[in-house]
Order: C-alpha cells, then sequence, then structure tokens
C-alpha cells in the first residue's frame, strides 16, 4: 500500500510554498489578476509603436502571477488527485486563466498589423529588449494573423478544440473494457499499467493473451476511433488553411521556426536505418530462442534487469556521478535540488502517477517521481533533472518573456542525461548487466528514434489523405499502418494483424496539435550527438550551457546551432545511426 501523504519525511516532499506562500498570497494573486483583466480594454483597437510598450508589460506581469496560480494549483492536486479542495481550486485558476487569454486575445492580432518597418524599429528600441522574440514572432506570423474579430473567434473556439484528445481520453481511461488474462495461474485484470507489465512476463502465452484482448477492445471501437483521429485530423487541416498555410504539417512546424525539410530529413535518414532494426529484431528472437516473435514479444527483457536495488538516496548518488561530465556548475544545481525540495520523491495514497518537471519563473523547477527501487526510476531520476536544470539555466539566463524553451528542444537536456548515465555504467558493467545496459539503449533507440519517426510518417500519411480530399475510415489507416510496421521491424518478426490497430490508441495521435512525435526523434538524436562531444572535449560543455540557458531567446534551430547541430543535413542522424549499429555489434557478440 502506498504511504499517506503525511507519513513522508519532509525532506521527500517538495516545497510549493516557494512557489505560492499559501492561502493569503494565493487570493491576493487573484485579486491583482482579476483587477488587471478589464485594464486591458483601453488598448484595444488604440495599439501603436508607443503605448505597445505599457500593454505588453502589463500582460507579461499579469500573465506571470496567473501562471503561478494556474501551476501551483493543478500541483497541489496531483499530491492528492482525489481531494476535492485542489480540484475545485484548479477547476477556478483554469477558468481564471482562460478569461485573461480572452481578454487580451486582440493584442497579437493588432501589434501584428503594424506595419513591417514599424516592427522592426521596435526591436531596435531598448525599452523592448524584454519582447524581441515577441516581435520576431509577430514579423514572421503577420500572414498567418486575421482580423481582430477572427481571433476572438478563434480564441473562443479553442476551448472545444482540443475535444478530439479528450473524447479519446474519456473512452481509453473510462469506457474501454478488457477482458482478464490469466498469468501464472491466476486471473489478472487487464489494464493500461498492467498491459506493460504483462508484456514482458516470461511465458510468450501470457504475452499472445494479453496483447490479443487489449487489442479486441480498441478493435471492437475501431469505427469510433477511427471517426474522432479523422475528426481530429480534418479539424488541423481546416485551421492550417484558415490561417493560410501551405499543410497541416507546414503550420506545426512553423511555430517553432522548423523547416519541412528537417521532417522529411529525418523519415528519409531513419528509413535508411531500419536495416539495422531488423538485425536487432532478429537478434531480439535468436536471443528469447523462440520459434517465432511476435509484436508481443517486443518488450520483454532479452536479460535480466539490471539490479540497481538502491534506495532513493543511493540512486540520487549515482546519478550526481554519472553527471560529472558536466562539471562542478552542473553538480551544485544537482545538490541544491537534492537538499532544497524540489523533488517530491515517494509514492503517497491518490499521487499522480508517473513523474514530471513543471514550475514557473518565480520558483524552482520542481521534479515529482513515484520513486521505486529499480533501474527505471533510477534513469527516470536522471531524466527529470535533465529538464529541470534545463528550466533553471533557462530563467537564469533570460527575461520572463525569453525564458520558456520550445518543445522542440525540450527532450533533449533529459536525454542527455539518460545516456550519460548510461554510457556511465557500461564502465563497469560485465556479463548479464552489460547485456541489459545494452539492450536498454537499443529500446531507447528503437522506441524513441525508430518508432516515433514510424508514428511521424503515419501522421503524415494522414493528413496529406484529407488534403487531397481522401476519407480516412478504419479500413485505410490500419492498411497504412501495418504496411509501416513492416517496413519499420522487417521480416524476422510476424506482423500480427492486431498491430495494425496500434494508431487508434496512440495518445498523441488525438491531441490537439498534430506532429508532436518526431520531436522525440530529433530530440534524441540531438542527444546522442551532444554527448559525443561531451565525453570527448570538456571545453564543449560550455557549449552546452549556452544550449540550456537559450530559453526561447532564438528559434530552435538556431539554438541547435549553439551545440554544432543541423538537423537539416545528414551528419546528425548517421551519426545516430551509427551509434545504433556499434551498440547492436557489441549486443550480438555477447548474445
Amino acid at each position: 500500500m502506498p504511504l499517506r501523504r503525511d507519513q513522508v519525511p519532509a525532506s521527500r516532499k517538495w516545497n510549493l510554498g516557494l512557489m505560492i506562500s499559501g492561502e493569503e498570497e494565493l487570493e491576493q494573486l487573484v485579486a491583482e489578476v482579476k483587477a488587471a483583466i478589464p485594464g486591458f480594454a483601453k488598448y484595444n483597437r488604440k495599439l501603436n509603436a508607443e503605448n505597445a510598450i505599457d500593454c505588453l508589460n502589463e500582460l507579461s506581469a499579469t500573465a506571470r502571477k496567473a501562471e503561478r496560480l494556474y501551476v501551483y494549483s493543478f500541483m497541489k492536486c496531483d499530491e492528492n488527485t482525489a481531494d476535492t479542495r485542489f480540484q475545485a481550486l484548479s477547476s477556478r485558476m483554469e477558468m481564471l486563466y482562460t478569461e485573461f487569454s480572452s481578454a487580451v486575445s486582440f493584442v497579437m492580432p493588432q501589434l501584428s498589423r503594424l506595419p513591417e518597418k514599424t516592427l522592426r524599429q521596435m526591436l531596435m528600441r531598448p525599452e523592448y529588449a524584454d519582447y524581441t522574440n515577441t516581435i520576431n514572432e509577430l514579423i514572421r506570423e503577420k500572414k498567418h494573423m486575421l482580423s481582430d474579430k477572427e481571433e476572438k473567434m478563434m480564441s473562443e473556439f479553442s476551448t472545444f478544440m482540443g475535444d478530439f484528445e479528450q473524447i479519446f481520453t474519456r473512452i481509453d481511461n473510462a469506457d474501454m473494457r478488457f477482458e482478464d488474462v490469466v498469468a501464472d495461474g491466476k486471473p489478472v485484470k487487464l489494464s493500461h499499467g498492467t498491459y506493460s507489465v504483462l508484456l514482458q512476463h516470461p511465458d510468450q502465452n501470457v504475452r499472445k493473451d494479453a496483447f490479443e484482448k487489449y487489442y479486441k477492445a480498441y478493435m471492437s471501437l475501431k469505427n469510433t476511433l477511427a471517426a474522432s483521429y479523422a475528426g481530429n485530423v480534418k479539424k488541423n487541416c481546416a485551421l492550417a488553411k484558415v490561417r493560410k498555410y501551405k499543410s497541416a504539417l507546414q503550420h506545426a512546424l512553423y511555430a517553432e521556426g522548423i523547416s519541412d525539410k528537417v521532417y522529411n530529413n529525418l523519415i528519409k535518414a531513419v528509413n535508411k536505418g531500419t536495416p539495422a532494426v531488423h538485425e536487432y529484431v532478429a537478434l531480439r528472437k535468436k536471443a528469447l530462442g523462440l520459434k517465432e516473435l511476435h509484436m508481443y514479444d517486443m518488450y520483454v527483457p532479452l536479460t535480466k534487469e539490471y539490479d540497481l536495488s538502491l534506495e532513493y538516496d543511493e540512486a540520487y548518488r549515482l546519478v550526481i556521478s554519472a553527471l560529472a561530465p558536466l562539471g562542478e556548475k552542473y553538480r551544485s544545481i544537482l545538490e541544491e535540488a537534492y537538499r532544497s525540495n524540489w523533488i517530491d520523491v515517494e509514492e503517497t495514497e491518490n499521487k499522480r502517477s508517473g513523474a514530471y518537471h513543471w514550475g514557473v519563473y518565480d520558483s524552482p523547477p520542481f521534479v515529482l517521481l513515484n520513486y521505486q527501487k529499480t533501474a527505471h526510476d533510477v534513469f527516470t531520476i536522471a531524466h527529470e533533472l535533465g529538464h529541470a536544470i534545463h528550466s533553471y539555466h533557462s530563467k537564469h539566463a533570460q527575461c520572463y518573456n525569453k525564458a520558456d524553451y520550445a518543445i522542440f528542444v525540450a527532450e533533449i537536456a533529459s536525454t542527455v542525461n539518460e545516456v550519460l548515465l548510461l554510457k556511465y555504467l557500461l564502465k563497469t558493467a560485465e556479463g548479464e548487466q552489460r547485456k541489459f545496459l545494452l539492450s536498454y539503449y537499443l529500446d531507447m533507440f528503437r522506441t524513441t528514434l525508430f518508432r516515433q519517426t514510424m508514428f511521424a510518417e503515419f501522421e503524415k500519411f494522414a493528413h496529406s489523405q484529407i488534403e487531397a480530399g481522401i476519407p480516412l475510415t478504419h479500413e485505410s489507416l490500419s492498411a497504412h499502418y501495418l504496411e509501416l510496421n513492416k517496413k519499420y521491424y522487417g521480416e524476422a518478426v510476424v506482423h500480427d494483424e492486431q498491430i495494425a490497430y496500434e494508431w487508434s490508441r496512440i495518445p498523441h495521435f488525438y491531441k490537439g496539435s498534430a506532429f508532436y512525435v518526431y520531436k522525440y526523434s530529433t530530440g534524441l538524436t540531438a542527444a546522442v550527438n551532444i554527448v559525443s562531444r561531451i565525453l570527448s572535449d570538456n571545453s564543449f560543455v560550455e557549449k552546452y550551457f549556452r544550449f540550456l540557458s537559450a530559453g526561447s531567446s532564438m528559434l530552435p534551430p538556431d539554438i541547435l546551432k549553439l551545440v554544432d547541430i543541423d538537423l537539416s543535413a545528414s551528419e546528425p542522424f548517421d551519426y545516430a545511426m551509427s551509434e545504433f549499429a556499434a551498440t547492436l555489434e557489441e549486443l550480438q557478440k555477447l548474445v
């Protein structure tokens, strides 16, 4: 049984008082945000180069307060998801944030209609120094802005444009019904959580039973799920058309300054590297001693798990040692996070599951864990602290308006930490432990670089079909998905008929914004390139710190250039593929 929260020592709980001290400060912030909202009306239809600075300063100050309220309320709710007080508080803060967002929705559209010459002159004025990224974005997106009335309408529509994701979430978490699976002679209730565990069961018959019953539930709703996904795709295509983008893909990439070339380059490079995945799949079949390897055998461990049964304090020390190549400055922040209540460590009753990093400009970067004594959880510490220290550097180097980094670069620092930890452990690992770590690394590539790129290809197909006037059905979606699965996994595995419906259970496909998953692939590609340079050249660490400190002061492609990475070229992908191939070759020798 998980602990009650009051049973956890204070040193193992985050201190959200570092964000908002208590109810008195919270209500004061609420009052200040509410008081500020009506004041923005005085700028409506009257914005110019002279008063825009006052408007932007007021908007920034209010957003900073509203963000603290929003994030604080949801993090408090995550401490105990069953606590109705914090459920109500988070709903209240969400409504307040929506009210504020609606009240200021005219600002960017009206600023975008200032002459480009005027906007460029504003860039040169010292009072606008904190807003140069905002003004540059206005210039970039000028041609995609709508009228004030249309933008306000779009702001109102945005409240339900994410409904396809909500529909899927309700189906997936509330309405989906799975048959029980028999494992070790006992019935096991099949759920999303137990499914991933059952796919690692040593008995292939148990894995098969879990796989077939899991997909049976999705296949029974194939028409509903196809209609929901197709609706989301049509929405994405319509939004792109309304905002005058050539395609939904261009719309999705444009906000972060990414060219179609990067997306297509990723797919091309990964397609070129799939023969190595086919080899890995064949090795998996051999190592497991199976007559037939099926898709439900792709997650069973090739060897015993690396015994990293460490108490949390020991695990944290291990992570600090592994990240030593990043230098003393990085180590000092890790020590501060440990002793200053940035981390919520223990699994407790009704606490949100999983792990994440979150915080605001005016707080430390907090980390939520549900630590268990496993290798996976040790890697999770490294991963989430990578996010946290990325945020720490961005906030300390940039003003409020330039501190948040784009999603495109968000997974890089976290993955750098994971790869550094893995390479540190490999220095001394032998026998079964070495096999475990090598296969862990290969599976990181398979699931993050290759599989997410396969998803990216699928998304590109689905959106291009709608843009060509071709309807999406469960038959067309499943047929294309099965072909992609065969291309990526090769002939050593049986492509079970159920895998054709895997698209129907991927939450990211139903998200409000499409073309998200490719960022996991580019993130891993960038991370392994960065780690290679860190381990071979001590002076490169300073370049890495400049990357961590960039926030949104530049577009993501320019931020990556700080660490000598250009994802529109083939070299970063070629190195990632060679890293996968070299790791595979070593594991082949051991097996």
